[in-house]
């Protein structure tokens, strides 16, 4: 799943997981409504208490499986110390250039963890220069042309935050938490023989996602939502799409 392709979505996260849980449901409903999926992963998440980096892959390329995305890849840059810097923008202009995505999906602008907000901003600034022709950039020893995602929206993660936009997700909450749970090594297993234990680690968590996603839903009319946030007016061609 490493070859990048065109895709209509690009969803970006600071670790292996974020895009899962926070905006699952979105990617499996329009996976089955025919859209390409391509996943990008900023870090291998190896600051993280429980399972390793290697364990964190399987159960990434795992979850991509199970969605349905295209492809799914990572680059190395340093979890918990997500820098802006030219080399990890370009990094990511590279992806956005090679898979040419219509939306990309990423991290929320304020959160818990620090790496999403700056995952947030550094995605924000790679969408942006993407664009423009006099950033060189190549892969596999190609030149790539410039180009520029439509838009940009940010998932909501940890922090609540005031959606600009929720996508009814009512048909995909369980499948949503069938995709979550493929991250065995970090969430919920009452199996797991290892006392050590997280935030996300408990059952309740999971509960909090059911809650997150009722919240989301409940002001525009259904069982489960997923809200986004973004930087520019969003648009509609007409009102027939509208809840």
């Amino acid at each position: 799943m490493t070859q990048i392709t065109p895709v209509d979505i690009l969803a970006i996260g600071a670790h292996p997981d974020d895009q899962e849980l926070s905006t699952g449901g979105t990617l499996l409903k329009h996976q089955a409504m025919g859209w390409k999926i391509g996943l990008l992963d900023l870090t291998r998440g190896e600051m993280g208490t429980l399972g390793t980096p290697e364990i964190r892959k399987a159960e990434a390329l795992e979850a991509a499986e199970y969605m349905g995305a295209d492809w799914r890849v990572g680059l190395d840059l340093t979890d918990g110390f997500l820098r802006q810097d030219d080399d990890a923008v370009r990094q990511i202009i590279s992806v956005i250039r090679a898979a040419r995505p219509r939306i990309v999906l990423a991290n929320a602008i304020r959160d818990r963890h620090t790496d999403h907000g700056k995952g947030a901003t550094i995605v924000h600034n790679a969408c942006y220069l993407s664009g423009l022709r006099n950033i060189k950039t190549d892969r596999d020893g190609v030149q790539q042309s410039a180009y520029r995602p439509s838009a940009l929206y940010h998932y909501i993660q940890d922090y609540h935050i005031e959606p600009d936009l929720v996508v009814d997700i009512s048909e995909y909450l369980e499948p949503k938490m069938e995709l979550v749970m493929k991250y065995r090594s970090q969430f919920y297993d009452p199996t797991r023989k290892d006392e050590t234990t997280t935030p996300i680690s408990g059952e309740d968590f999971l509960e909090f996602l059911r809650g997150r996603a009722q919240q989301m839903g409940r002001p525009i009319g259904v069982a489960y939502g997923e809200g986004f946030t973004c930087a520019r007016y969003i648009g509609v061609k007409d009102f027939s799409g509208l809840l």
